[in-house]
């Protein structure tokens, strides 16, 4: 850490948003002070797929893969419901391709194509459905990291592997042993391990030394203008000025049950996010003045707990982005009904858990199961069970679709009528409640070996036994907070900004809104506005610097600490 307690720009958050603040500041000469309330870096990006969604990518050029900007503001527009700031989606759409070159010029990064991967609404207006708007970060290894190593969020499931290597990319989840056992010892890592640590490294070797276990408590105000935070740091108090400005990078709000309860839209009970994730900046911008904006929406995404499985010391929300597409499943509420096209991706699925009954005031879709068969189970295997193994104990089974239903207090002939119904659907090849099968994502996401046809997601439930998950309602990380201008300043109730004050990330509003373009649709944007966020808050007018004696009086006895 630097000598003294004044940095030209202060960053707290280690994800992909303060990650490339910073970067992005420190290149233009600011001194760089990055804080992480976690004892580890990386936040939620370093354990997520790493994929970001960026229309207009030069990689697209080198595949021979059209796009346009008209196409790529359409369809933002088309997902938005009229809640996105245009301007906003302009700055992105314009600043992709520079930040993802940027990225792979001043850093270890290289991506590449997701071969065909459809964007998420792929027939809407301005969509692709060959894909070429997320982009994989392949492989990185970690032994450059040097002491940081083994101090970055991993998944267990998916450290070493990429994103074309697990089913969401195209792969099967399973490598051949002597490759997997290459990748262990060499430790090269994929997915968010590999967006992440490039952009650490990077930081590194400029003479940024994050600073870990530092939890933000407060921003310093001082003649209106944002000059420093409070910390707390390895539990005791410390204070940090900030020469030219504070970027709030902090993360969502998804693990705070009050702020989810008084903010989210519907029930949210499953974050799969990094549990420090509470909200801290959203309450520091509050204190302020910032404006809020979005605060109702999350990235929203079905989830299932597996008994005794935790993550960071959390009980773990699994994402169920496979189980459901497949072939021989569907998803029910209590009345046995199903509820929505199962194969749809992730985010848009919120909206079919947070349906409310007008009748009854509850929810319509909540508690909802999984349903499956054992020829299901036999083909692919079950969270986590590998196909052809047992079915794990504490899934529900019955032999019969009735007795399962009366186990679970389901409605019995509700959900005996809707699998008749379903298998009448698949026996025709069309289903015309929800039309599962029929978008080209649809027919991406589930069944490779019948990738592109219906076959990939169009199953029979008819092989006893018979077996249900609770579905839950999760999410991926909120996406309000306060909302900022196109460079990242944070704007007060006024939509004046704030002096000295960013943001960007998942603790910002969405750029996008309620816009969820494809595979990355959270860390494209937070990749851009993260750099477009650092680079305003190093070009901020330089607050005066205190004096040795002032710096002693604001942090006291802290300083041999500090050093």
């Amino acid at each position: 850490m630097e000598s003294g307690f004044e940095f030209d720009v202060v960053v707290l958050g280690s994800g992909a948003a303060g990650l490339t603040a910073g970067l992005a500041a420190a290149q233009q000469g600011a001194t760089v002070g990055l804080f992480e309330k976690a004892d580890v870096l990386g936040g939620s990006s370093a354990i997520s797929g790493g994929v970001p969604w960026i229309p207009l990518n030069h990689h697209q050029d080198e595949a021979g893969v059209a796009d346009s900007r008209e196409d790529a503001l359409a369809y933002l527009d088309s997902l938005s419901l009229g809640r996105m700031d245009p301007t906003m989606a302009e700055t992105f759409v314009d600043n992709g391709r520079a930040t993802i070159e940027w990225l792979e010029d001043t850093t270890a990064a290289s991506f590449t194509l997701l071969p065909r991967y459809p964007d998420y609404h792929p027939e809407n207006p301005g969509g692709r459905p060959d894909g070429g708007r997320s982009l994989d970060p392949g492989l990185f290894c970690y032994a450059e990291l040097g002491a940081w190593q083994d101090r970055v969020a991993r998944s267990k499931r998916s450290a070493h592997l990429k994103i074309t290597d697990t089913t969401l990319g195209g792969g099967t989840g399973h490598l051949p042993e002597e490759e997997m056992q290459r990748r262990i010892d060499l430790d090269l890592r994929g997915c968010g391990n590999a967006l992440v640590g490039p952009i650490i490294k990077a930081l590194l070797d400029l003479g940024v030394e994050p600073v870990v276990n530092a939890r933000a408590l407060d921003l310093l105000v001082e003649n209106g203008r944002v000059a420093g935070v409070r910390l707390e740091i390895d539990g005791e108090k410390r204070v940090v000025r900030a020469r030219r400005g504070v970027v709030l990078a902090t993360g969502g709000f998804e693990w705070n049950t009050d702020l989810v309860s008084e903010f989210l839209r519907g029930p949210m009970t499953a974050p799969t996010s990094v549990p420090t994730n509470t909200g801290d900046g959203l309450l520091m911008a509050m204190r302020v003045g910032a404006r809020l904006a979005n605060m109702g929406q999350a990235w929203w995404v079905p989830a299932v707990r597996i008994p005794g499985d935790t993550a960071f010391g959390e009980p773990r929300s699994n994402l169920v982005n496979r189980e459901r597409t497949l072939p021989g499943s569907i998803m029910v509420n209590s009345a046995g009904r199903r509820f929505t096209n199962e194969a749809s991706n992730y985010n848009a699925l919120g909206g079919a858990f947070h349906q409310l009954d007008p009748v009854t005031f509850t929810y319509a879709n909540l508690p909802a199961w999984l349903v499956f068969d054992h020829a299901h189970a036999e083909r692919y295997g079950t969270f986590g069970a590998p196909a052809g193994t047992p079915v794990p104990e504490w899934v529900t089974s019955a032999d019969s679709v009735r007795d399962l239903a009366d186990t679970l207090g389901i409605d019995a002939e509700g959900l005996e009528r809707t699998i008749e119904r379903w298998n009448g659907f698949v026996a025709q090849d069309h289903d015309d409640d929800f039309r599962r099968g029929d978008s080209a994502y649809d027919r991406w996401s589930g069944d490779g070996d019948h990738r592109f046809t219906t076959a990939s997601t169009l199953g029979p439930i008819a092989t006893a036994p018979f077996y249900a998950v609770p579905v839950e309602s999760g999410t991926l990380g909120t996406s309000g907070g306060p909302r900022t201008d196109a460079s990242g300043h944070v704007l007060d109730t006024h939509l004046v900004p704030i002096p000295g004050l960013f943001a960007a990330g998942n603790v910002a509003a969405a750029p996008t809104a309620m816009a969820y373009g494809g595979a990355g649709g959270t860390l494209g944007p937070i990749l851009v506005f993260g750099r477009l966020a650092g680079l305003a808050a190093a070009q901020e007018p330089e607050w005066p610097a205190l004096s040795e004696d002032e710096l002693d009086d604001v942090a006291g006895v802290l300083r041999p600490t500090l050093e």
